[in-house]
């Protein structure tokens, strides 16, 4: 795409807003990680007719609402993906020592989304170019990783990287990792559809809702744009 249109979008949070919503979302975690669940090593075998990505890009509780919220998009599972420990945990993948990243295992039908467009929304429903933080989140844990199964996927996603810079939706360069996808860690249960069953979560008002409407308006004048070219 040959557009030199630009469209910048820059993070929404003064930085004293941010320190307090970090200093209460690291409590509130906290309370929720003295649950005793456990994690589960997925199967990266989609069901028939189905297909699988996976994206780290921040606070899993706010990917998995943005990818459910996609047309084609069947589910999304949060969990951890990118490290070296096995079976880890919340609390252990927030000691920044296992090498894993919150991510997203999105199951979509290829018949109503391509690989590339769940690549287009990675890039448009984050901050690619912050070095392990997302908004007020801080660590490696939090880092942007997109996660490819083949060498068609990851030339597919390098493609889309590189529409996205083209576009200069982003100021400064994107920092984002590739990784294959080797292995995969269902989160413990009380993660999945977080900010559907806690929507007065203070978090979830006060980053989770407003990051998704974020990106709602950059992706639909995003679209908007590539029909105009």
């Amino acid at each position: 795409m040959a557009s030199t249109k630009k469209i910048s979008f820059y993070p929404l949070f003064p930085f004293g807003i941010l320190l307090f919503i970090s200093l209460l979302v690291s409590f509130q975690c906290h309370l929720f990680s003295e649950k005793d669940e456990k994690v589960q090593r997925i199967h990266l075998e989609p069901k028939k007719g189905q297909k699988l990505a996976a994206f780290a890009e921040g606070c899993f509780w706010c990917s998995e609402h943005i990818f459910e919220s996609v047309p084609g998009v069947l589910e999304v599972v949060s969990g951890y993906a990118g490290g070296h420990t096995k079976n880890p945990t919340y609390d252990s993948v927030n000691t920044e020592t296992t090498g894993h990243a919150e991510t997203v295992l999105v199951y979509y039908d290829p018949s109503k989304i391509d690989y590339a467009e769940l690549c287009r929304i990675f890039f448009l429903s984050h901050d690619p170019t912050t070095l392990n933080q997302q908004g007020p989140d801080e660590g490696s844990s939090y880092r942007s990783i997109l996660f490819y199964s083949s060498d068609a996927e990851l030339k597919i996603a390098q493609k889309i990287q590189e529409e996205i810079k083209e576009n200069r939706i982003w100021k400064n360069p994107i920092v984002t990792e590739y990784q294959e996808l080797k292995e995969f860690y269902q989160a413990e249960g009380y993660h999945q559809n977080f900010i559907q069953n806690n929507p007065n979560q203070s978090y979830v008002r006060n980053v989770s809702i407003p990051r998704y409407k974020e990106f709602q308006s950059r992706y639909e004048f995003y679209k908007t744009a590539k029909k105009q070219n």
